[in-house]
């Protein structure tokens, strides 16, 4: 456990760090790396290997996705887990400006999601030194903002042989750590019906569309407001032409809930659907992609450390829950102490009004090191 004394002297090493981390952030963001950009995501993976081959051994994995990289830092005591993902959502060429500085405000895309948080990896080791931390593993990810499919078999093989996991993903609105976050999924549910000619023969048809209505209202009543389970059918096609009986709607369907349960009850209502109109047939694909990440007793005790050490940097800290999900879902499903939301304080993610607030990185990459301090 570390004092207040040793945490003031991270925040002024954070200080002094600012300069240098600002100019290696900029000279990542300047490298657009979209999901599934793949020659953006090179050679931002080649920019990072070099970068933490200086803290660590770096080991890269070339996947349909991008490059993973795996680092290993040593370090004395528990084995942490630092999940961070580079990747970003903006398509290539529409940020006018790629890095752009007004007042307090550093504008560009991932600065908050989350290139910033990823690079407190890099600058949080590089003030501790082997000495001063646990032993460190770091997965730098292509493919977190398109559901990571290619990473999540990595990060949780990862996750099995370590005390606790730590996420640079940016803090709540408020500032303070995640603790929970909702599970995710995406379902398709498609309505088969029957094709006929509106003005002739309409009573041959079967109107895949008047049945997708019905479906969309039934939806509404799997939802529970209090427990926070929300099912948005957020994405409609059908029909052909209008004078023709719809014979197919196809409804994608966003789902979200704080816990297992609550998912699994969501699942089995989805699939327990039936159709209302004689001759209509129903089909749904898709699930829980990400799982409900709960506030375990171990991801409690993780914020608990935190909030102790914000209190010596003057920040007051709250569990923070968020609707969205992370790569840090993975692994406190499977029961690892996981603390989430440990990056810069920023705003506006996925928009071209991201960005991070310069004054409050040297408090935010002090918590981050004096938690992996703590920890070792």
């Amino acid at each position: 456990m570390i004092d207040a004394d040793a945490t003031a002297a991270l925040l002024e090493a954070a200080h002094a760090a600012e300069d240098a981390y600002l100019a290696d952030l900029e000279a990542l963001v300047r490298i657009e790396t979209p999901s599934g950009h793949l020659p953006g995501l090179e050679r931002a993976a080649e920019w990072l290997a070099d970068a933490f081959g200086a803290v660590g051994e770096v080991a890269r994995a070339d996947t349909p996705a991008g490059p993973v990289l795996d680092v290993r830092a040593p370090g004395r005591g528990p084995r942490v887990l630092i999940l961070a993902h580079y990747d970003t959502v903006q398509p290539v060429g529409s940020w006018p400006e790629l890095w752009r500085e007004d007042g307090d405000r550093i504008y560009g895309p991932g600065t908050n999601d989350m290139k910033g948080g990823l690079l407190f990896a890099l600058h949080a080791l590089t003030l501790l030194g082997e000495d001063r931390r646990p032993e460190v593993r770091v997965l730098l990810t292509p493919d977190e903002e398109v559901r990571s499919e290619v990473s999540r078999p990595r990060i949780e093989e990862a996750a099995r042989y370590v005390d606790a996991v730590l996420v640079l993903e940016a803090p709540t609105n408020d500032g303070d750590p995640k603790v929970a976050r909702k599970g995710g999924g995406r379902y398709r549910l498609t309505v088969h019906g029957k094709a006929a000619h509106q003005g002739v023969e309409p009573e041959k048809g079967v109107n895949a569309v008047v049945e997708a209505a019905h479906q969309i209202l039934a939806l509404a009543s799997i939802d529970d407001l209090q427990a926070g389970t929300r099912l948005g059918a957020n994405v409609i096609h059908g029909g052909t032409v209008p004078n023709v009986v719809a014979d197919r709607v196809d409804v994608d369907i966003d789902a979200r809930a704080w816990t297992l349960a609550e998912g699994d009850r969501a699942d089995r209502r989805l699939r327990a659907l039936k159709p209302v109109l004689e001759g209509a047939r129903l089909e749904l694909t898709g699930g829980f992609e990400r799982p409900p990440m709960e506030a375990l007793p171990g991801s409690m005790a993780l914020f608990e450390r935190a909030r102790r050490l914000g209190s010596s940097l003057g920040l007051e800290l709250s569990p923070g829950r968020v609707g969205g999900a992370s790569d840090g879902n993975f692994t406190a499903a499977m029961g690892v102490a996981t603390l989430d939301g440990l990056g810069p304080v920023g705003f506006a993610d996925h928009t071209r009004e991201e960005h991070i607030l310069r004054s409050e990185i040297p408090r935010r990459l002090a918590l981050f090191a004096a938690l992996l301090a703590d920890l070792g």
